[in-house]
């Protein structure tokens, strides 16, 4: 999921950097829309599972501090080694889609542009 957001951001960069006269701004922004609505879905699955994996972090921490069994707090080690790649790839998912909505606004704007022209 990685490559594809990045592979598709640059996409778009490179398409709205070149602004020739002959893009489809209007086929452009509804595929667009299409690819914000894959990403959105992913971002929205993947905070759901952050979120748990955070929740069961923090109660397998609290249980360890009750109970003092060991095997809780290797249990919280790993979970946090999991929590960390999660929380970095919904940080990526953010941001992309964040940019994803920049780039939507340049293009409604470009293409609002090209209607007056």
């Amino acid at each position: 999921m990685k490559e594809r957001i990045l592979n598709y951001l640059n996409y778009i960069d490179k398409i709205l950097e070149e602004n020739t006269s002959d893009t489809d701004y209007n086929k452009l922004i509804q595929e667009h829309l299409i690819q914000i609505e894959f990403f959105m879905h992913e971002r929205l699955i993947h905070l759901i599972v952050t979120v748990l994996f955070a929740l069961g972090t923090f109660m397998t921490i609290f249980s360890f501090l009750f109970s003092n069994n060991i095997g809780l707090l290797a249990l919280a080690f790993l979970l946090i080694v999991l929590l960390i790649p999660y929380i970095a790839h919904y940080y990526l998912l953010e941001n992309g889609v964040q940019k994803m909505y920049k780039q939507y606004d340049i293009m409604l704007e470009r293409n609002k542009k090209s209607r007056i022209d």
